[in-house]
């Protein structure tokens, strides 16, 4: 894994279509100025990332994933909230071996600032172009935070799939909610069918909110939680064939909605 500095902030690719996905935790890099102050090593600060996401955006061909991670700046929060400070704010983890100054933390800020500008400019022109767009939201969330030996959470509150739509208006993009959802539970995966569920575990935040504000009428925001089950969330190893097959579960998706978009257009 690359920690060091990176002077990237994303990466992204942008083609003609509807649809656009980003990965917004899956990124690693640390700048170089705030490495040395980290407390946590790779492993913890891995643990608390998405990986893998950044593979199954790729699914669309607009897509958009920052490299840095989430404990330089989240941008899955507030802008007050981006920079975590304190345990609270990061899951109880003890972060900074000494805090970052005011200068730090605004430098962190203008990479959020810089994320959100770049995701304006490609939805302002997606929502030019067309009546309706969907961006997949993807992350993956942990289900053994009592430790690699103990028992997983409870499935009845971890589904397999979280589909967070708190942030959307469900009369703009609830028809699209309700046929991703639907194929994605019809999808063959290894001879049984994930288990997906709405606002469960999670409901959607900062970008899908951001997103909605912004394009109440055209933007639709699926904010898609994989629970951890296609690795082991503590080494961080995957396993190579369940990660291919959510990638395929992902793209069985796609005709559906575009079915569903091009009903809208007519």
């Amino acid at each position: 894994m690359n920690s060091g500095p990176s002077d990237q902030l994303w990466l992204e690719e942008q083609e003609e279509g509807p649809l656009m996905a980003t990965a917004i935790h899956a990124g690693h890099d640390i700048r170089g100025e705030l490495f040395p102050l980290i407390a946590l090593d790779e492993a913890d600060r891995a643990r608390e990332e998405d990986p893998y996401t950044d593979f199954w955006v790729k699914v669309i061909p607009s897509w958009l994933v920052p490299n840095r991670s989430r404990f330089e700046v989240d941008l899955n929060r507030p802008r007050d909230e981006a920079v975590y400070q304190t345990p609270e704010m990061a899951w109880g983890m003890h972060l900074w071996k000494h805090q970052p100054t005011k200068d730090m933390i605004e430098h962190s800020l203008e990479e959020y600032d810089e994320f959100y500008d770049e995701l304006a400019h490609i939805l302002d022109r997606m929502t030019k172009r067309y009546k309706r767009i969907v961006i997949f939201d993807l992350h993956a969330y942990n289900y053994r935070r009592r430790g690699p030996h103990e028992p997983p959470a409870d499935p009845a509150t971890h589904p397999e799939v979280n589909i967070g739509t708190g942030t959307m208006d469900r009369r703009v993009c609830g028809h699209l909610v309700d046929r991703f959802m639907a194929d994605l539970r019809r999808f063959d995966y290894f001879g049984r069918h994930l288990d997906v569920r709405e606002n469960v575990k999670f409901k959607g935040r900062q970008l899908a909110y951001w997103i909605h504000s912004r394009y109440p009428s055209s933007a639709c925001v699926i904010a898609v939680e994989f629970k951890k089950f296609y690795m082991d969330e503590w080494t961080g190893v995957g396993d190579v064939e369940q990660i291919e097959a959510i990638r395929d579960a992902l793209q069985s998706t796609i005709p559906g909605i575009l079915e569903e978009l091009k009903t809208q257009e007519g």
